[in-house]
């Protein structure tokens, strides 16, 4: 369905509003699709980031500032979302003996747990979007985004 329908738009759209709006909502349907997946475990996307970003560190503790700019939303409170997933007791966070000004966050047991159950289901939800286009298509698509994103 055309952008224009989705938002019942009575007025003619030009093509770099249309690409705001496409963006925007298919953004949206994503996300609420990711949503439903997580909320029986209790995370948001924000805090599965966060653990997929410690899981990525093979073992190694990451700081605040490291989890900060891996995340995909920049704007993320990194703290408030460490200490709710500390509470989940998904993660744990300790001074660093070398810098006590630095905190380092490791991921538990229970953290890979989680994601390795929630791993298919997330590549599931993944090939759900990507599969009314062919290889080329979503190569193409992923070339034509980071080439509008990058200005």
């Amino acid at each position: 369905m055309k952008i224009e329908e989705e938002l019942k738009s009575t007025i003619p759209l030009d093509n770099s509003k249309k690409i705001i709006l496409n963006l925007f909502y298919t953004q949206n349907v994503i996300t609420d699709k990711l949503n439903e997946i997580l909320k029986p475990y209790d995370l948001s996307a924000e805090q599965y980031n966060v653990l997929r970003i410690l899981r990525g560190q093979k073992g190694n503790p990451a700081n605040m500032c490291v989890i900060q700019e891996r995340m995909l939303a920049k704007t993320s409170n990194t703290t408030r979302l460490v200490d709710k997933l500390l509470l989940k007791n998904l993660v744990t966070r300790n001074v660093c003996p070398e810098n006590r000004r630095k905190i380092e966050v490791l991921i538990t047991q229970k953290g890979l747990y989680i994601l390795n159950e929630l791993d298919p289901k997330v590549v599931e939800h993944e090939n759900f979007f990507s599969k009314n286009l062919n290889s080329e298509e979503l190569e193409q698509l992923n070339q034509l985004l980071e080439k509008y994103r990058n200005q």
